[in-house]
């Protein structure tokens, strides 16, 4: 079965991934893919949006002859992540609460 994954589990999840380190897209679109089965088409308007919002900042560095664009989380896109965790905390807490409750 495939589960859509929420928007604030999305950008919670690409959130997280720049807080290791910086990256550009490719990098993680392919982990989201790995992760949660997002498709790459669902990737680039969700770090434009996150960038658009104030979440991420972005910088060009030279790669074999071209640029590659790198996704820098800020620290608004900190604070929402916090948020985002806080958040799933509670929402988990719900499900799991629901999911065992059936179980019984």
């Amino acid at each position: 079965m495939n589960i859509q994954v929420p928007t604030v589990v999305l950008d919670g999840s690409v959130l997280a991934v720049l807080t290791k380190e910086d990256t550009y897209g490719y990098i993680i679109t392919k982990a989201m893919q790995e992760l949660l089965g997002v498709s790459e088409s669902t990737m680039y308007p969700v770090l434009r949006r996150l960038k658009r919002d104030g979440y991420l900042e972005t910088y060009d560095k030279p790669f074999e002859g071209r640029n590659r664009r790198y996704y820098h989380i800020t620290d608004i896109g900190r604070g929402h992540l916090q948020e985002i965790i806080h958040s799933w905390a509670s929402f988990r807490a719900a499900v799991d609460s629901l999911l065992e409750e059936s179980n019984d």
